[in-house]
């Protein structure tokens, strides 16, 4: 995991160069005070020698300024590295989540990718920016010090560093202590985040006040905040226990060497110029040898962000590009299902859940591995049948018959168990998935409108579309009469999901975001049974209008649409149990003869009456 941390610094190799040049020139700039506070006691007062005084008053001056201008372009260098760190993790973590097959995101919630995406991606920069520079900077100074420290006296060196072994043993404990509380931090941090996106989201503050469950929310909030407060408190805690601990190691170093000194003066075998030179390498000696400990604390507790980093980016991709995949100019638009079967348990990613949890030795915590499915029953059965070029046909069956699974397959929003679905005779597996994305388009029962204006929801579906193509497409869904009653027209915003708009409203602007689109093959889930009789007329006859034309796989809610249709596929249990025309099946006295007996025929009567 290591090797990989640092493969991330690799596009920034000059300006890591330049960050260590600059820790050199801060750390040779920080031994030259002392040597000059030794000159000054030993040389320049005792020679009476006000010209030496000044020269050495000015060069007390001149180093640290020096050493700050130095000091300002090497955090210039590492903040560069930092925020680059910060933008190709988050950049790689966000392209990677977009490739996720439709099931992980039914098995993940939101607030918990916010999270990996900005708290452990920080946390991650962190451990570059932050403990990286601070290691390098404290070794090479602990390195630099200790060879002045030997030239000046090396018996009272060797005092100095007898204590080293308090230092690590202080490290090493807490270090294990504190990547636990971290750890611990950051998972309850999520499961708050989370929280707060559900509860805070349009939909989930209506159904929070439709409920009245204001308090057990708050209940709720208070229990994953109070976590986080007690694991901040016992890491603050845990961290002044152990800076207690390398004070406590310091001050007995420091008390040793200034006793042995002392005799040394006493003795006429030391100056007191060399003792005052060095004590004040002592202060540059235990400081860093505390930051070193200390940074062995916070790197170790920094790669927990990078574990958990790592854990998604490290999830397969369950749709995944082909190697070489098939390119096509158009899509005709034949769809086949040849002995399709699909089972979601298999095809489950298990979300977040399932990542892999790594500790320093290189092995899981916790559990065993991904939580398994407990059942692998199959959505869908060796289902087959086959849509013609411009053909359109009705998907029938009762609720969980399968009918939405099998449409999800078309645009490879999962991938079979078993058998293939083909677009013009080829796999859909084996086809681009841009290309198949683009001529294929989808309109769900539950219309997504993005929180943005009329016209930025609507040019989604084509980036070029020109103001007159948005309301060409807009009329043929029914809808440009309402935008153009509303004040702001198409730069009206619409609310987050669209909730300023009504479900009628909503649907309308999917069927212009998809007429917009222009795709060969459309899939429909008629959602129009909630509305109002009016904005179903509206949304019916929008949908004819798109489907003029085109291959047409509808979720057919409507008998307008089953009579209107080549081909009835009607589905049950997953399986294919009939196909054919109205009159066909209604003679053939199944499943979609009890259908049309229960649903549509009392439709029917209604619309002979009109």
């Amino acid at each position: 995991m290591l090797r990989r941390v640092i493969g991330y610094g690799g596009p920034y190799r000059t300006l890591i160069a330049l960050v260590l040049v600059t820790i050199l020139i801060i750390t040779g700039l920080s031994l030259v005070p002392p040597l000059l506070m030794r000159s000054l006691i030993d040389g320049a007062i005792p020679a009476e020698d006000m010209g030496w005084v000044t020269r050495l008053g000015l060069a007390m001056v001149v180093v640290p300024l020096v050493s700050g201008a130095v000091g300002v372009l090497q955090r210039w260098a590492s903040a560069f590295i930092g925020e680059g760190i910060i933008f190709d993790l988050r950049r790689q973590l966000y392209v990677h989540l977009q490739r996720m097959s439709l099931g992980f995101f039914t098995s993940t919630r939101t607030g918990e990718l916010m999270s990996r995406l900005n708290n452990d991606v920080v946390g991650a920069q962190q451990a570059v920016t932050g403990t990286f520079v601070t290691l390098v900077s404290n070794l090479i100074a602990v390195v630099a010090v200790l060879v002045v420290m030997l030239q000046l006296q090396w018996k009272l060196t060797l005092l100095a560093v007898a204590i080293l072994p308090l230092f690590i043993i202080a490290s090493r404990r807490v270090g294990r202590m504190l990547r636990k509380v971290r750890r611990s931090q950051m998972e309850h941090n999520a499961e708050m985040t989370a929280h707060m996106q559900e509860t805070l989201s349009v939909s989930g503050a209506l159904l929070v006040k439709l409920f009245g469950r204001i308090g057990y929310e708050e209940t709720r909030f208070s229990g994953n905040a109070g976590s986080v407060r007690d694991l901040g408190v016992r890491q603050a805690i845990i961290g002044r226990w152990f800076f207690m601990a390398l004070g406590l190691a310091s001050a007995i170093g420091t008390a040793a060497v200034f006793w042995a000194g002392a005799v040394m003066v006493i003795n006429g075998s030391l100056t007191v110029g060399t003792l005052v030179a060095l004590s004040a390498y002592l202060g540059q000696l235990y400081g860093p040898l505390s930051g070193l400990s200390n940074a062995r604390v916070e790197f170790a507790t920094s790669l927990v962000s990078f574990e958990r980093v790592f854990e998604v980016l490290d999830l397969p991709l369950d749709v995944s590009q082909p190697a070489e995949p098939i390119t096509m100019k158009s899509v005709r638009g034949s769809v086949e299902f040849r002995d399709v079967s699909f089972s979601y348990a298999a095809g489950n990613t298990g979300g977040l859940e399932s990542v892999q949890r790594f500790t320093m030795r290189g092995v899981t915590e916790g559990d065993d591995g991904p939580p398994r499915p407990t059942s692998e029953a199959l959505a869908l059965t060796e289902v087959s049948f086959k849509v013609e070029p411009g053909e359109l046909v009705a998907l029938v069956g009762p609720s969980g018959a399968g009918k939405t699974t099998t449409t999800y397959l078309v645009p490879r929003l999962y991938d079979v168990t078993s058998g293939a679905v083909l677009v013009d005779g080829h796999d859909v597996r084996e086809w681009d998935l841009l290309e198949l994305a683009r001529g294929i388009g989808v309109v769900t029962q539950e219309s997504y409108l993005f929180h943005d204006t009329i016209g930025a929801n609507l040019s989604y579906a084509s980036q070029d579309a020109t103001p007159e193509e948005i309301r060409a497409a807009a009329e043929a869904a029914n809808i440009a009469e309402f935008i153009d009653s509303l004040p702001q027209g198409y730069d009206t915003l619409v609310g987050e999901r669209g909730y300023r708009l009504s479900g009628g409203e909503k649907q309308r602007m999917a069927i212009a975001r998809v007429i917009l689109k222009d795709p060969r093959i459309l899939i429909l889930d008629e959602a129009t049974s909630h509305l109002d009789a009016q904005s179903e007329l509206m949304i019916q006859d929008a949908l004819e209008t798109v489907m003029q034309g085109r291959t047409s796989l509808v979720i057919a809610h409507r008998l307008s649409t089953i009579l209107s249709a080549d081909r009835i596929v009607v589905l049950d249990q997953g399986s294919v149990v009939e196909q054919g025309t109205h009159d066909e099946l209604l003679a053939h006295g199944g499943l979609y003869a009890e259908l049309y007996r229960t649903q549509f025929r009392a439709v029917e009567a209604g619309l002979a009456e009109n």
